[in-house]
């Protein structure tokens, strides 16, 4: 899932918007939705998921969406190019961005995001290794 949130986030903050890039925003948002419901169903399945929990799950489902939908705010010229089937000739190139962000933002960003991700999921990680160590019998 942090491959198929990851790869449009990069590409939104490092390439041109354009068709190529939402598509590819649409796939992975719909790539990730799928994902997120196989997960929390085969969750579900081998131990209790509270409320709490799907809640979370459910929030974090809808923000790829989201993220995608405030590009399209952004660049509804694109969205149009998009939906006429991308006709122009670098429309489904991958182009660097024509004002690029400093190095400096993109690693407070990757900072922020690994910290702020990679926490979280070390813990699930951890509480997923700890309920499967309870199900071994000893």
């Amino acid at each position: 899932m942090m491959t198929e949130s990851g790869i449009p986030v990069a590409m939104g903050l490092l390439a041109k918007v354009n068709p190529l890039v939402l598509s590819v925003m649409g796939a992975a948002a719909l790539a990730h939705g799928a994902t997120a419901l196989w997960d929390v169903s085969m969750a579900t399945d081998e131990r209790e998921v509270r409320p709490v929990e799907q809640h979370i799950h459910s929030f974090l489902e809808v923000l790829p969406l989201a993220a995608m939908a405030f590009t399209c705010c952004l660049h509804a010229d694109q969205v149009r190019a998009t939906l006429r089937g991308g006709v122009k000739r670098d429309d489904w190139k991958l182009l660097p961005k024509e004002n690029p962000l400093s190095a400096t933002y993109l690693a407070g960003l990757g900072l922020a995001i690994g910290g702020c991700v990679a926490l979280p999921y070390a813990e699930e990680l951890t509480r997923c290794v700890k309920a499967a160590r309870a199900r071994k019998p000893s």
